[in-house]
């Protein structure tokens, strides 16, 4: 059986999506001891998920990537669960921006090499 599908149906994919919007979002503020299982039960409800990545290292814990396999769905997703509370935590949700991490990436970086040359030179940080 076919089902008939109004024009209204669609009207919210018409709409021209803001540049930020993807199909990758990052979390943070999860609890650290969520489950895959528990993600995918969370983020599932707004749409097919292709992959989530949780965090794992100390500096990562408390977040993931989800990524959509639609772009609107996502959007769903970011719309319906930011500030949601699971396990007495609001989640945060963003959406993935490649040059914004390489920015923070390149960031942490200096900042280790940086560290690493007061060290080498017995500098003090004040």
């Amino acid at each position: 059986s076919r089902v008939a599908h109004s024009p209204a149906m669609f009207a919210g994919r018409a709409a021209r999506l803001p540049p930020e919007v993807n199909r990758i979002l990052y979390v943070r503020n999860l609890p650290y001891k969520i489950t895959n299982i528990e993600l995918y039960d969370i983020f599932g409800k707004y749409g097919s998920v292709r992959q989530i990545r949780k965090g794992s290292e100390a500096e990562t814990k408390g977040t993931a990537f989800v990524i959509y396999d639609d772009i609107y769905d996502a959007k769903s997703a970011m719309e319906q669960l930011s500030g949601f509370n699971v396990a007495g935590r609001y989640l945060v949700l963003l959406y993935y921006n490649p040059a914004k991490m390489a920015v923070k990436m390149d960031t942490e970086r200096r900042r280790e090499e940086l560290a690493l040359l007061r060290k080498k030179f017995n500098v003090d940080d004040k």
